[in-house]
């Protein structure tokens, strides 16, 4: 197995980058919400993409009168919510805003990273979800995991039982996860792929003349983010570049670690007095974008008929109530993400059939649809005989690819009639992209520290690059007015009816948990499970 994860995964080659660096306005685009995608197969030639550009913040008119070579256009952050902004189809972005190239692509006029660093010392965070590295510590790793309040979302009444419900899921799911970390080689090898991430993001930052040190935080495991502060901090560092290894932002994700974040920062004098930006997410850049079509483009070469194979994205899930009801970006940001990526393949005469689907769900909620193992069953039914599979969501191998994908799809897709499988590793420390990140860290030095002006607007107006407290500032403002996302009385077989259902079920757990916690007795105590954490 330690064969496949070695071949799984994209080669870190020593970085060979130019050492002239650009710098851009940092450029955001925000996907209007499209219906969900049919999981059935559709060549490229009817696919055609109705996503729109959103230019938030700038008048339509400031667009096509601006002259980007000397005015830099810089587009207000937004987390996906519906707001009242000019919108413009993507032909008219392609035909009459031409000079926004610069924008899209990220590509600018020359500049001296001397300028910008002087005598400070640069830190690179990398943040990142962290995993179990041996099967000892796979139930302290589920402990950690579910003990977030992000990942499990409890009612404000019930919060403090957070860590005994994460102690009880942690101890009923270690067993069959042990099973799927000793089947992919005993561990997970997210930390080692991570740490290699970091140094040839490190040798990359160095060759382009920005001398920077880079750090791992892990939310979940070694290295925890709280030690990566706290070598930040004896470093001496004075300006900080936060980069999530998410290319999409999520709640449970990118959201988590900020959060975090924020409360480290609030409580830490020195890091209160030290400049941070923060790049939430990245899924749109140029760089990440091709390095992704590079690796499909090579795979599909592993077919004996290329252009019949169905690219099937697979993204990991989320609840489908962290969208609906707390505006959670990450589905329309993740259906942007294949647009672009199909698009850069279509460039290259690469116009295969593809859809996405979700994986990873877990629990008796809804999480986002189609599921990955409902729609493979489905390809099969409908006939189709050769399917890659691209792990859209994760730039690292670790579990859901290593055993989810690897095994347990590829085994359902040989079932369900798909004769040939095919797998995209994840990027690793991929060439261009890892170049792609250096050049993120690079275009966001500008604007290191300038959450510090007072103008409410002045700030919004340089994010997507902002502080920690201005990230999350502006999701909590947002969330609090999206709309119920079902109706409370719903009869029959439907999705009202399945959520309720769940919210009983998870009712009921956390009842009969206040009774055993309050009463010393139940089967918990016999089973001597909750003794563990009393």
């Amino acid at each position: 197995m330690k064969m496949q994860m070695n071949s799984a995964t994209a080669p870190c080659p020593p970085s060979s980058c130019s050492t002239s660096s650009t710098f851009p306005p940092p450029p955001r685009f925000t996907s209007v919400s499209r219906n969900s995608k049919s999981p059935l197969p559709l060549p490229r030639a009817v696919c055609t993409s109705q996503r729109m550009y959103r230019f938030a913040g700038v008048p339509n008119e400031a667009y096509l009168s601006s002259n980007t070579s000397t005015n830099y256009v810089v587009s207000r952050y937004s987390f996906g919510w519906s707001e009242t902004q000019p919108i413009l189809p993507k032909q008219s972005v392609n035909k009459d805003l031409s000079p926004l190239a610069a924008l899209v692509t990220s590509k600018s006029q020359n500049f001296s990273t001397a300028s910008l660093v002087g005598d400070e010392k640069i830190g690179v965070l990398l943040l990142n979800l962290g995993g179990p590295e041996t099967l000892e510590d796979v139930q302290a790793f589920l402990f950690n995991l579910f003990a977030d309040p992000d990942i499990i979302r409890l009612p404000r009444l019930f919060r403090f039982l957070q860590k005994p419900l994460a102690q009880f899921i942690s101890v009923v799911r270690a067993p069959k996860s042990k099973e799927g970390y000793a089947s992919i080689g005993g561990g997970s090898p997210l930390r080692r792929i991570t740490d290699a991430q970091a140094e040839e993001l490190r040798k990359s930052l160095w060759e382009k003349n920005l001398p920077a040190k880079v750090y791992v935080g892990m939310r979940y495991w070694h290295p925890f983010t709280e030690e990566a502060i706290e070598q930040i901090k004896r470093d001496g560092i004075t300006k900080l570049v936060v980069l999530p290894l998410y290319p999409q932002f999520s709640i449970s994700t990118s959201g988590s670690s900020l959060r975090l974040l924020e409360s480290i920062f609030r409580e830490d004098e020195y890091l209160v007095n030290m400049q941070h930006t923060v790049i939430p997410s990245w899924y749109q850049r140029e760089g990440y974008i091709k390095a992704m079509a590079n690796l499909i483009e090579k795979e599909l070469q592993n077919f004996d008929s290329p252009e019949q194979v169905m690219i099937f994205f697979s993204a990991h899930g989320v609840p489908l109530a962290y969208v609906e009801e707390a505006g959670d970006p990450y589905k329309a940001e993740m259906e942007e993400c294949v647009d672009l990526i199909m698009e850069e393949l279509e460039k290259r005469k690469i116009t295969n059939a593809y859809t996405l689907a979700y994986q990873s769900r877990v629990g008796p909620v809804e999480w986002l649809k189609p599921y990955t193992d409902e729609t493979i069953i489905e390809l099969g039914q409908k006939g189709i005989k050769s399917l890659l599979a691209v792990p859209i969501s994760f730039v690292s191998e670790h579990i859901e690819t290593l055993e989810e994908i690897d095994v347990e799809y590829k085994e359902l897709a040989l079932k369900s009639g798909i004769e040939k499988w095919g797998r995209v590793p994840a990027l690793g420390c991929e060439a261009t992209f890892i170049s792609d990140l250096a050049d993120a860290v690079i275009e966001s030095l500008p604007y290191v520290g300038a959450m510090a002006v007072s103008n409410l607007e002045a700030r919004q107006s340089l994010v997507p690059l902002g502080s920690v407290e201005e990230l999350l500032a502006t999701y909590d403002s947002k969330r609090s007015e999206l709309p119920p996302p079902v109706t409370v009385w719903e009869w029959g077989w439907t999705r009202s009816a399945e959520t309720w259902n769940g919210r009983a079920a998870m009712l009921a757990v956390l009842v009969l948990l206040v009774l055993e916690v309050t009463t010393g007795e139940g089967f918990l105590h016999q089973w001597g499970i909750l003794p563990l954490f009393q």
